[in-house]
């Protein structure tokens, strides 16, 4: 690897002014394109310390062997030129969208001499008119199927053309009324280039004067007692209707934009684009990319753009650009825009109205296909074990970790302090050996801390200790394990010790260095050398592990990170769960929670016989008695639990000074906690 210090560019060199720099490998190889409004003060970015540097431009930094740049007069040629430039060498680090699939467009060939209408893939060609992408090329056929009935315009190939021309006879689409037969001579080349450009003008949306004219020639058949001519114009309307409705209205008549929305997480994301023209959804794409670089959601808005509007001109760009994050130089891409357009485009953010609704739905689309592409990853044997190869080779583990453990802590402002453990096994989630743990306190002291006393390093060291306690216990029973004097592997709690019968090859904790020590410090204090330990700091993606000074940076495209950050992002899903529902259970309690042995069924049973909690209060011993299932010494915890609990005075309304008497009868089936005194 290089020192980037070797290339740094002399004092004064940088120009600063608008311009493109390429970084290169020791091959020559051009591996990362970037533009900058001032080169001397981008470049200076790259050659700070490395330590300092986000990880993956540290791993640019040190691959490249030398840097070059180009002066430009204006940022917008800079985008123009890091675009055709990323398009020609294909750098390694920049961010590159790639299809989820290839989507299939409907396409006019209006450069032929009998333009013909089509289902396209690929990239885009000289002399054809695009509509679309579609999501499926039965759309796409369905659609063409009911048009042809009104604008009956060449689909067949150039073969099929060539010998109906020879054999002087159409194909059955010129029998039956769906083509005028060109290939014939039944409409001539001028006639039928004017229907393929109307075809044309109605699905970019100019829908609303060719229907009128329709309809006005339909009533003026009518008139003249042409009622097969009227007829025939009647289903011609009910064709182009139908082929309407397959397109929802989202927007405002004549609205013609695209709609982007951006997913992401630490390694991928996932963009969604609809394309609206003449306010109907006249199609969709999406795309899936590995985060090379070091880029927010502006960043790679900016490389959609890039992507989607490089090689349009024209109608290809919208009036409009609907955008979750603008780029850092908006102003520059909305010129670059507008240039290929030939006219003004509006780059902005929806803030309000029927365009920030559509925006949502794009999000969903977004955040989905996301999810979908990492299961259909997650999914694949091959690649997870060659995710947990790489997780071993990387650990300097003896084999590969079969079983992950992974502990999360979750808390709000150090109250309802909580951890989850999670279980991969063969690289999959084993969610019937997912556990939650209430932290207590510290393990073998009989100080016990709470609230903002607690941290996570604290409650990582007791959840550890207390899940491989429950372990020891297990191999004691069966006798494989034997304590030494003074050790005591007995669960701290009455829970079921044989839950946490199988020891993990991995444990792997959310959060750095610190809490990796103290999870290995719970191991060693227990005598568990056998399980390694590693912990996987949110911010930068970073592998710490016990005892050593800088973590372990796995490769951007290491299936092993990617299989590390789904098991700690789920231990952290399930934490966060956890710690939530126990909060709301807190806010809900009621003074009947604290009774011991009175379950849910007793305790509605309670408020459905009295009615309230205030009235249970006033209630005797043998009254409560009365109740089904309710013993007497069950009434007297109760009786006693409620007298604790009383309020010390009664609520007064202060603008009256009126007693307020709370006897609100509870509803038939509510809740105990619902039916508490407030």
């Amino acid at each position: 690897m290089a020192d980037p210090s070797s290339y740094r560019p002399a004092p004064g060199q940088v120009p600063d002014s608008p311009g493109v720099y390429r970084f290169r490998d020791e091959h020559r190889r051009v591996i990362y394109v970037g533009k900058a409004k001032s080169l001397r003060q981008r470049l200076a970015n790259y050659f700070q310390d490395v330590a300092g540097l986000h990880p993956r431009t540290a791993t640019m930094v040190t691959t490249a062997a030398s840097v070059e740049w180009t002066v430009v007069s204006t940022e917008v040629e800079a985008l123009q030129l890091e675009y055709s430039w990323i398009k020609e060498y294909d750098p390694r680090f920049n961010v590159k969208y790639r299809d989820d699939k290839s989507y299939p467009s409907l396409a006019v060939t209006l450069g032929e001499e009998y333009p013909r209408v089509q289902v396209m893939r690929g990239p885009k060609k000289k002399g054809v008119r695009y509509f679309g992408p579609y999501a499926h090329a039965w759309a796409i056929r369905e659609t063409v199927d009911l048009m042809l009935r009104v604008f009956p315009v060449r689909t067949c190939s150039a073969g099929v053309f060539k010998r109906s021309a020879q054999i002087g006879r159409p194909c059955l689409l010129g029998y039956i009324g769906k083509c005028s037969a060109p290939c014939v001579g039944r409409i001539t080349p001028e006639d039928h280039r004017e229907l393929a450009e109307e075809f044309c003008d109605f699905m970019a949306g100019r829908t609303g004067t060719y229907l009128s004219r329709l309809e006005k020639r339909m009533h003026e058949a009518a008139e003249e007692m042409e009622y097969e001519k009227a007829a025939r114009l009647r289903d011609d309307i009910g064709a182009l209707r139908r082929a309407m409705e397959k397109n929802a209205v989202v927007l405002a008549d004549a609205t013609d934009a695209d709609l982007i929305a951006v997913a992401e997480d630490e390694l991928e994301a996932a963009v969604q684009i609809f394309h609206v023209r003449g306010g109907r959804v006249r199609g969709q794409r999406g795309w899936v990319t590995d985060k090379v670089e070091a880029v927010d959601t502006a960043g790679l808005v900016e490389h959609a753009l890039q992507q989607l509007y490089g090689e349009e001109h024209g109608e290809g760009v919208p009036k409009e650009v609907l955008v979750p994050a603008l780029p850092e130089d908006s102003a520059a891409v909305a010129q670059w825009l507008a240039e290929h357009r030939g006219s003004q485009v509006s780059l902005r953010i929806p803030q309000r109205g029927d365009k920030k609704d559509l925006m949502e739905t794009v999000r969903r689309n977004a955040v989905q296909s996301l999810a979908l592409h990492k299961t259909k990853r997650a999914s694949d044997l091959t690649t997870r074990s060659r995710a947990l190869e790489e997780i071993a080779e990387a650990l300097e583990l003896d084999s590969a970790p079969l079983r992950i453990e992974c502990f999360d802590i979750s808390h709000l402002q150090g109250d309802d302090v909580v951890a989850s453990m999670v279980v991969f096994e063969d690289g999959l989630a084993r969610k019937s050996e997912y556990r939650r743990f209430q932290v207590k306190g510290r393990v073998g002291d009989t100080q016990v801390w709470h609230g903002a006393g607690q941290d996570d390093v604290r409650s990582m060291h007791e959840v550890v200790s207390r899940r491989f306690r429950r372990y020891l216990q297990e191999k004691l029973k069966t006798g494989e394990w034997s304590p030494e004097d003074g050790d005591d592997p007995r669960p701290e709690d009455d829970g079921r010790p044989k839950r946490f019968a199988y020891p993990p090859q991995l444990v792997v904790v959310d959060g750095g260095r610190p809490q990796v020590e103290a999870a290995q410090r719970a191991l060693t204090e227990l005598g568990v050398d056998d399980v390694a330990v590693c912990g996987l700091a949110k911010r930068l993606e970073e592998v710490w592990l016990p005892g050593e000074d800088d973590p372990v940076v796995l490769p951007r495209t290491s299936e092993g990170l990617y299989l590390l950050q789904r098991v700690r992002d789920e231990a952290h899903r399930f934490a966060i769960q956890y710690q939530r529902n126990k909060r709301g259970k807190r806010l809900k309690a009621g003074p009947l929670d604290d009774v011991p042995g009175l379950g849910e069924s007793r305790k509605l049973a309670l408020i459905k016989h009295f009615g309230s909690v205030k009235k249970l209060r006033q209630a005797t011993i043998d009254q409560i008695c009365e109740v089904p299932g309710i013993g007497r010494k069950t009434a007297e915890t109760v009786a006693v639990a409620l007298a604790r609990a009383a309020p010390a005075a009664p609520a007064v309304n202060t603008a009256t000074g009126e007693i307020i008497e709370d006897e609100t009868p509870a509803p038939a089936g509510t809740s105990a906690e619902r039916g508490t005194e407030q």
